[in-house]
């Protein structure tokens, strides 16, 4: 069964954002982690981090591999096709405390705001 954590472990918090900036300049957008899926035990290089990733109203779970290297830091993208990065990925069901922000966002743009919440998924 799969564990998901809110807190990124101490140790892995270098790697973590690391892996973070890699892919908000890759992919032009301003994501933020709200959970790590898994966590590896140690911050041992080259273990695999499966991040959840939220922003822009959208939660996606991105696996990287951060490995050192002369030039310093360099990050894996292990999800998938990366020629075709933000098609046909699953949304996910934002974990708690992932639209923290969202919220005052949106109310701040519009004169209103709708929810609609339909069977766990926003």
């Amino acid at each position: 069964m799969l564990t998901v954590s809110e807190t990124i472990p101490a140790a892995l918090q270098p790697q973590v954002e690391t892996a973070l900036a890699w892919f908000n300049s890759k992919e032009s957008a301003d994501f933020e982690v709200t959970g790590i899926v898994d966590p590896p035990p140690s911050a041992a290089a080259g273990e695999d981090l499966s991040l959840i990733l939220c922003g822009g109203g959208l939660c996606r779970q991105e696996t990287f591999r951060v490995v050192s290297s002369p030039d310093g830091p360099r990050v894996e993208w292990l999800s998938g096709d990366q020629s075709g990065a933000g098609e046909g990925v699953a949304e996910l069901d934002p974990p708690p405390g992932a639209l923290r922000n969202w919220i005052d966002e949106i109310s701040g743009r519009h004169a209103f705001t709708v929810f609609l919440f339909y069977r766990g998924f926003w």
